[in-house]
């Protein structure tokens, strides 16, 4: 029989192993910008290399595996057509100003060995859910599947729309406040929480992957504060016409109708 620590250990080597392996390829490339595509690529990798090692509840087992590489194998499609022909982006772009020629040993921990870290902490739930044999599938995990597949359709959807947006040169300076957008300013982020919200429920059928509500807060806390919400917005104000009134209008975050204008 398998235990946590096979799993997570089994986890943690994998996590390393690929998040060497990629600041390698992006010496090589002079491009740290794929450290955000690998990013779903990981999860994917974790939710496999775990399966494998576990010899848990197959039904619950196979069904974290599906949602993680649903989720994770569609937004390194979109990352890798997004960021194709682009330059590096421009968060690791200043990093490579500022550090110099300590940039390579300086991205492998701030950059790459970090994210595996966050990777390895926000994966915990399906991780401890690979071991244990009951209970059978209930309604929690129906519940976890529900969450989860609202989030996938707001990450779907916006990513769609905003990649439609981009692409029409008309829209140069402009603000999408169409579509999802209308409804929340960062419709794809809120997928992102609800797609770690219902994975955690799923695995919160069993009690040993309870206490890994760590997973969904930590990545929700991310989404809005550090590398999403707060970050993204502190300069569109000023970059983009329109963008003040679209923030009073708009929710951050939950999706509700716009203030002032009927839903």
């Amino acid at each position: 029989m398998s235990s946590h620590v096979d799993v997570l250990g089994s986890a943690a080597t994998a996590v390393v192993l690929l998040m060497v392996i990629t600041w390698f390829v992006s010496l090589a490339r002079r491009d740290a910008s794929i450290a955000d595509i690998v990013w779903g690529l990981g999860f994917v990798v974790i939710a496999w290399i775990t399966w494998w090692v576990g010899d848990g509840l197959a039904d619950r087992r196979g069904l974290l595996v599906a949602m993680v590489t649903i989720w994770g194998v569609r937004l390194v499609a979109h990352l890798t057509w997004r960021s194709r022909s682009e330059p590096e982006d421009f968060r690791y772009a200043s990093m490579r100003r500022r550090a110099g020629e300590r940039f390579p040993i300086t991205s492998l921990f701030s950059v790459f060995l970090f994210q595996g870290a966050v990777m390895f902490i926000v994966s915990l739930p399906v991780q401890l859910a690979m071991t244990p044999a009951q209970p059978q599938v209930g309604i929690l995990a129906i519940v976890g599947v529900v969450v989860w597949g609202v989030g996938l359709f707001f990450e779907t959807v916006a990513d769609a729309q905003l990649t439609r947006f981009r692409n029409d040169p008309g829209n140069a300076g402009a603000v999408l406040d169409w579509g999802l957008w209308r409804y929340t300013r960062h419709p794809n982020y809120f997928g992102d929480a609800c797609i770690w919200w219902g994975i955690y429920l799923v695995a919160a059928d069993t009690t040993d992957a309870r206490w890994a509500i760590i997973s969904p807060i930590l990545m929700t806390v991310m989404l809005l504060r550090v590398t999403g919400v707060t970050m993204l917005e502190r300069g569109l104000r000023t970059r983009r016409d329109g963008y003040a009134d679209y923030v009073a209008r708009t929710s951050a975050f939950l999706p509700r109708p716009p203030k002032g204008q009927p839903s």
